[in-house]
């Protein structure tokens, strides 16, 4: 009988032992299905899960002892084991692995294989944060990978939503695919560094924008919220309150915040959810309108402006927006402001450092570029918006928030004396005549005389089109609405072309630095009568850039058109010239930090998202490359020379040319084979320039490293034989993320494949941008690798760019 209860008391012993919580798996102790690490306190639970009605298996994480379970965060989102025999196990050199057992198949893995390690382990921390340690003394415990940095869809308390500026890392939160498939879904969340939290789809589409995170403007609906951005992060992020909560972003596109009840058992209730009402859909009223849910319609002009389609606005077709009633006088100082009041704060706010809100407004008196200004909730005083152009203001009722935008004095002067025009009838159709006389003997004196000073108009393109075909081609002519500047204007900013204010010379002639009589530094790109590139992609570049705005694209701020011969685009000024200049010279790429380089990857890949996607036209651009990357004095990236690029179909896929042109080293492999173009030749480019930035090397020059062809060649080659972190440029700091550094290669390699079907959009760019480097695709061989000779160079137009004398500029004519 003794024997018989021994045998039975160990038997159970043994079970417990089974069935005993753990918060930690080791070399040894990894965790089959069916078993479950529990953090210390009890509060999160890990564990392989089935979604429903599906028979795959993830390894994910919940609240432990909540009846709701709600799945809170994936390790395998994207590869499932497909039974019940996975196991998550760490290697003994410090590698996290996740195990299809029965087809001996690695579903996932994550951290860097290490040598000499004492007690490799992961461990599910009290707080939610799965962390993988590659050893165990708590003195000095490392922590070489945990899940806070990788969230999925859910925001837990004391994770960082946004963006490390000393790392370059981001995080983001991407939706399930639905509510049975965990994989990346179409829509993620991301902060953006204008203080900003925006809802995208997956092709980058703005869904929702949270506003200013301040005091003012964010309803926390009691979330304990904390919002950071500084020159070391620009993050979100919030604690623990009176009870659990999860900021979500849902498969069908709402940014979520859910808390538990205090029910027995716990239940999930959703406390918050964007976008709420049509008007919190971001842009609903088009540039420079206001949104009212409570108003019929709901969409109206910022006072001092009208419809700018009437036709459109009277059928409740908003998209076009408004324009000024009444152009500013910013010379003269006699513009004011209106206020909108309980207003949502418009996109891409300015903070303004300023004492007081007086302040603020003589802030933005003084910048003829802006537009309006707010009390930004107490940061640094103020924000300003800067171009005619307030996207997204939405009135809210119980918002105390003031928004003053800017007018002209005759707008205010026709809203305080109404009846001004009916008391002096007589004197204005005087002074009329009057002044219709003395315009009249001003322009002949004009035309006598030539103009001497600046003059700001509407451009006639279609004098630009017979600039280049001698007629009028009403096909091929876009309105513009950009400035004329007089020549003797930009002579004199110039000091008449001077040898001293040569910025460069390329293709389209020679740059000067100029500055106008209101001390607006500008940047002059003069047509060369010898330029290969002519009237046409002149015509082609005014026509486009007026078009667009967007932070990484570089400002047109006007052109001059002088007789036959002159033509001239005038730019915003970039301080800090091309990357070029920067990655390819010893001394200036040692003032570039991972950082910084991170940085303007993810600026140029948001600006060709733009181009791509984003902007009134789908555009080509055709000639991607590091000398056409403009920086500003913070090093923010600017695309630009838009002479090459081309405008796209919604309904078009790509394009056949006979004339072929860009830079060789650059051009994808079917457009310098095959004269076709398309969005992945873009693609194609910008994933040379990552290559170039990681490295700090032209793609084609003349120290390219033997044995290899090109830099295409050696970055695929080091990739394939597990050294791709020899790349890396020897002048960056050593303290950089090296899952940063492998991430942006893999993209680079992922985006200069071969075959264009290959390559991502650059919507999904931005995704990788923030994805962890397991979840990324492996790429296959690029193109131009291992492919010497197959350009028959002595057919090709050589020119040689002046700013990056290794590149060749070619156009081919004929396939």
């Amino acid at each position: 009988m003794r024997t018989s209860l021994l045998i039975v008391f160990m038997v159970m012993a043994f079970f417990f032992s089974l069935s005993a919580s753990r918060d930690t798996i080791t070399p040894t102790q990894p965790l089959a299905d069916g078993e479950v690490l529990v953090s210390a306190g009890g509060t999160f639970a890990l564990g392989f899960f089935t979604p429903a009605n599906t028979t795959n298996r993830y390894v994910g994480m919940w609240f432990n002892n909540v009846a709701d379970r709600r799945i809170v965060w994936v390790a395998n989102r994207a590869s499932p084991v497909v039974n019940s025999t996975g196991l998550l196990s760490i290697t003994t050199n410090g590698m996290m692995v996740i195990t299809d057992q029965k087809l001996k198949k690695r579903a996932w893995s994550v951290g860097t294989a290490a040598t000499g390690l004492t007690a490799p382990a992961a461990q599910l921390l009290e707080t939610g944060n799965f962390v993988l340690e590659q050893n165990g003394d708590d003195s000095t415990r490392s922590y070489a990978w945990q899940s806070f940095d990788y969230p999925t869809d859910t925001l837990l308390a004391g994770m960082k939503l946004g963006l490390d500026w000393i790392t370059g890392f981001s995080t983001n939160l991407t939706s399930w695919e639905n509510d049975i498939d965990p994989s990346g879904g179409a829509y993620y969340v991301a902060v953006d560094p204008n203080t900003d939290t925006y809802l995208y789809t997956s092709s980058g589409v703005v869904v929702w924008r949270s506003g200013p995170w301040d005091a003012i403007n964010f309803r926390s609906k009691g979330l304990n919220y904390k919002y950071v951005n500084s020159s070391q992060e620009s993050t979100f992020s919030f604690q623990e309150g009176d009870r659990p909560m999860l900021f979500v972003t849902s498969a069908t596109g709402k940014a979520q915040l859910f808390g538990l009840s205090s029910d027995a058992g716990g239940q999930w209730e959703l406390a918050w959810e964007e976008p709420s009402t049509q008007c919190n859909y971001f842009g609903q009223c088009g540039p420079n309108g206001i949104c009212d849910a409570s108003a019929s319609p709901m969409c109206g002009c910022l006072e001092g402006y009208v419809p700018k389609s009437p036709s459109r606005w009277a059928s409740e077709n908003w998209t076009d927006g408004c324009v000024r009633k009444t152009g500013l006088d910013c010379r003269n100082g006699t513009d004011g402001f209106v206020v909108v009041h309980q207003a949502k704060m418009p996109e891409s706010a300015i903070p303004t450092p300023t004492p007081s809100l007086a302040e603020c407004r003589l802030a933005c008196l003084r910048d003829c570029s802006c537009v309006a200004y707010a009390n930004d909730g107490g940061r640094y005083g103020c924000a300003i918006w800067l171009n005619d152009s307030l996207w997204d203001v939405v009135r809210l009722d119980g918002f105390d928030q003031d928004l003053y935008v800017r007018v002209a004095s005759s707008y205010l002067d026709s809203r305080v004396q109404p009846h001004r025009k009916k008391h002096k009838k007589v004197a204005i159709l005087v002074s009329l005549l009057l002044g219709a006389l003395v315009l009249t003997t001003a322009c002949v004196a004009c035309v006598l005389k030539k103009r001497k000073t600046r003059l700001r108009g509407k451009i006639d393109t279609k004098r630009i089109t017979k600039l280049s075909t001698g007629k009028s081609n009403e096909s091929t002519t876009v309105d513009t609405d950009i400035p004329s500047f007089d020549f003797a204007t930009i002579e004199t900013a110039t000091d008449y072309f001077s040898a001293a204010n040569e910025l460069g010379q390329g293709g389209f002639g020679t740059v000067y630095k100029g500055k106008l009589s209101d001390d607006q530094v500008i940047a002059v790109k003069r047509l060369a009568a010898t330029s290969l590139q002519g009237t046409d992609e002149f015509k082609n570049e005014v026509n486009l850039i007026a078009k667009l705005q967007n932070v990484n694209l570089v400002r047109l701020l006007g052109c001059c058109i002088e007789g036959t011969k002159e033509r001239m685009l005038i730019y915003e000024y970039m301080p800090n010239r091309s990357l070029d200049a920067f990655l390819f010279d010893k001394e200036k790429g040692a003032l570039l930090d991972w950082g910084t380089r991170y940085q303007i990857i993810i600026g140029i890949a948001r600006g060709l998202l733009y181009l791509h996607h984003d902007s009134l036209f789908r555009i080509i651009h055709r000639d991607l490359k590091a000398s056409n990357i403009l920086l500003d004095n913070c090093m923010n990236p600017k695309i630009s020379d838009f002479g090459m690029a081309r405008l796209f179909g919604g309904d078009e896929t790509d394009f056949n040319t006979r004339k072929i042109v860009g830079t060789y080293g650059y051009m994808s492999p079917e457009y310098a084979m095959e004269g076709i173009f398309s969005l992945k030749s873009d693609v194609f480019s910008f994933g040379v320039v990552i290559l170039e930035i990681i490295s700090g090397k032209k793609n084609r020059g003349e120290n390219a490293p033997s044995p290899y062809l090109n830099l295409v060649g050696e970055a695929w080659s080091l990739w394939t034989t597990g050294q791709c972190y020899t790349l890396v440029d020897e002048s960056m700091s050593k303290n950089l993320s090296e899952n940063e550094v492998l991430r942006c290669i893999k993209i680079g390699l992922f985006c200069v494949q071969e075959h264009p079907e290959d390559r991502p959009l650059m919507s999904s760019v931005i995704v990788m941008l923030g994805a962890d480097v397991a979840s990324l695709p492996e790429p296959k061989l690029p193109g131009f690798a291992a492919r010497v000779g197959q350009l028959d160079l002595d057919k090709v137009s050589k020119k040689h760019d002046s700013s990056t004398s290794n590149e060749l500029t070619i156009t081919l004519d004929g396939r």
